[in-house]
């Protein structure tokens, strides 16, 4: 790193990520409503390989509250319905032969509350990274100035950045945790 612009824009591509990856976290939390992202992740042990489920199969979802699964191998129903079965979600695949339906219940007021904590646990991790990208950029942004790359105003200039762009993703990733809450909780 020779300039702290090259500093603050690495420290903004890893807070970036930690965003994304907190949405992706999230989107496969249940809130009630089928969604193919609550299983497409699920890692099925597939002719002695680990396979997403996303691809081997494919995951619709033709009612609110459910999930149907056709995988190309009719083979592999068995292992597909055990691997969701492991995922411990909370659901139960019904295998009638050709393919797996998956009935997503109605969740309780307590499982809501759970699945709430869940999300704000998730979303605190991520708070955590993104603080962690700062506190590096800033160790990156004080070095350079001690080793005379950048001037002590650059380097001011710099910190005051990154914790800038350190206040928006928080309030970036508070959006998407509230937006979330908002959803397990609708009834």
């Amino acid at each position: 790193m020779e300039t702290n612009t090259e500093v603050i824009l690495a420290a903004e591509e890893k807070m970036d990520k930690c965003v994304e990856f907190l949405q992706q976290e999230l989107s496969g939390l249940r809130t009630g409503k089928a969604s193919p992202s609550l299983v497409e992740n699920i890692t099925v042990d597939y002719y002695g390989s680990s396979s997403r489920l996303r691809d081997i199969s494919n995951i619709s979802t033709p009612e609110p509250r459910l999930i149907v699964i056709s995988p190309f191998d009719p083979s592999s129903l068995g292992t597909i319905e055990k691997a969701i079965t492991a995922a411990n979600i909370g659901i139960t695949p019904m295998n009638d032969g050709r393919l797996i339906r998956v009935p997503i219940p109605e969740l309780s007021e307590e499982r809501r509350k759970d699945l709430v904590k869940v999300a704000g646990r998730t979303t605190e991790e991520q708070r955590v990274a993104v603080r962690n990208v700062r506190r590096e950029a800033n160790d990156q942004l004080k070095a350079l100035q001690k080793d005379s790359k950048i001037t002590e105003d650059d380097r001011d200039e710099g910190l005051e950045e990154v914790q800038k762009l350190t206040d928006a993703h928080i309030k970036k990733m508070d959006e998407v945790l509230s937006a979330k809450e908002a959803e397990v909780m609708d009834v």
